[in-house]
């Protein structure tokens, strides 16, 4: 099988993040591209680099502001006296709708939803990368190819239009999805995830054009808490075309995994 994987997205190298009031090593290393790489390939996919389809398609989805903010924020960031070498915030709006700051430290709690999305110097770089890579996938399936499977890290789907989250910048699904529907196809995203998919869910909400599908351990106690519930289900002309199957902590395969649950949700 066709896969795409580009190495600049290793370039995002995260030290840490915060849980639980506890500065930790941070899991998203660039070593996972390295694991994945070595189970994709064993299991029978070929990598290529992704061409590079420029910003247009990343920027038909997310903001002007956001996208500058990822470009500039660490450079910016390291201006500041006493400043850390990672972007983390420390203060959060406490809506959508409040002022734009212009300060670094404003922009970063405007556009990071949460401490697990530290931005270093290769983040951009990495993200941009990692975008190209599912767009070029997408590229691949309009050709013809009926499975591809694009090696895309950082991950996606925490990122909302405007917000990042949970160690993901910009939502490649979403890209690609967006991208397939201006070239004539109906795409739909299925998110198959310990942690529910909100910023895909955020993005296509009040759509009716991409259906978003979303399985994950249950929120009620669990990231990212505020989203993925089964009641969520769209809204305005998006209403039905959000599906949150929330499955108990430690679901498994058997009696109790997925297939039943899909037969009680969905039917």
């Amino acid at each position: 099988m066709k896969a795409y994987l580009d190495p600049r997205q290793e370039h995002h190298d995260p030290k840490h993040f915060m849980a639980n009031g506890t500065r930790l090593q941070n899991p998203e290393q660039p070593r996972r591209v390295r694991v994945l790489r070595t189970g994709a390939e064993a299991a029978g996919c070929r990598f290529e680099p992704p061409a590079d389809h420029g910003m247009g398609p990343i920027a038909a989805l997310h903001s002007p502001e956001y996208l500058t903010f990822l470009r500039t924020i660490h450079t910016r960031w390291a201006r500041m006296p006493g400043a850390s070498d990672e972007v983390i915030p420390n203060i959060h709006p406490d809506r959508r709708t409040a002022s734009y700051p212009r300060s670094a430290v404003g922009q970063a709690g405007f556009h990071q939803a949460d401490t697990a999305c530290p931005i270093s110097a290769g983040t951009w770089e990495a993200a941009y990368w990692s975008a190209q890579s599912a767009l070029s996938a997408a590229g691949a399936v309009l050709a013809g190819d009926r499975a591809v499977y694009a090696l895309s890290r950082p991950p996606g789907h925490h990122a909302f239009g405007d917000l990042a989250g949970g160690f993901c910048f910009l939502n490649n699904s979403g890209i690609a999805a967006e991208w397939l529907l201006r070239h004539g196809r109906r795409p739909a995203i299925l998110d198959v995830d310990v942690h529910h998919g909100n910023g895909t869910q955020g993005i296509f909400y009040d759509r009716a054009d991409v259906l978003t599908v979303s399985l994950h351990a249950d929120p009620a106690r669990f990231y990212p808490f505020f989203w993925g519930h089964a009641h969520e289900r769209g809204e305005g002309p998006g209403l039905g075309y959000n599906l949150n199957l929330a499955l108990p902590r430690g679901t498994g395969n058997g009696a109790t995994g997925l297939p039943q649950v899909l037969v009680q949700k969905g039917g």
